[in-house]
């Protein structure tokens, strides 16, 4: 009993003493993996979103390419420039958790992200299956 008691106080005294993790914040411009684009990751309402802001290759669609894949047919005509791809990110831990949108597909994916130092960790998930792209701090 005395030595159950030692070890609970002891781990109250080890969680009290370290915090819990905090996500490193992310806030700000990124390169995607492809260096296709420049994304400006910033507050909406309480959250955080991600805006296309600029090209950084010319657009298979031209100078000004439209949402033509989205599932939505009321939503084919939107600019891609401008689009929020990343939407309702909040923290979760040492992560961010949120959706992030592919205009290239058309199709809307869970979302994790994570950064470290002037890396973000960008995954997209359908079900149990995900993939990681590395975005780096952009200008």
């Amino acid at each position: 009993m005395i030595r159950t008691m030692a070890f609970a106080l002891g781990a109250l005294s080890f969680a009290a003493s370290h915090p819990a993790s905090a996500a490193t914040p992310i806030a700000g411009r990124w390169v995607t993996e492809d260096k296709s684009a420049l994304v400006d990751i910033a507050p909406c309402g309480n959250r955080l979103c991600g805006t296309i802001i600029r090209f950084l290759t010319p657009p298979k669609g031209g100078p000004d390419p439209r949402d033509v894949n989205n599932a939505d047919p009321a939503k084919r005509s939107r600019r891609i420039l401008g689009l929020a791809i990343l939407t309702g990110f909040a923290p979760a831990g040492d992560e961010w958790k949120g959706q992030i949108y592919d205009p290239r597909s058309g199709k809307t994916y869970r979302s994790v992200l994570v950064r470290t130092g002037n890396s973000l960790a960008v995954k997209g998930c359908l079900n149990i299956f995900c993939k990681t792209q590395t975005w780096t701090r952009g200008q």
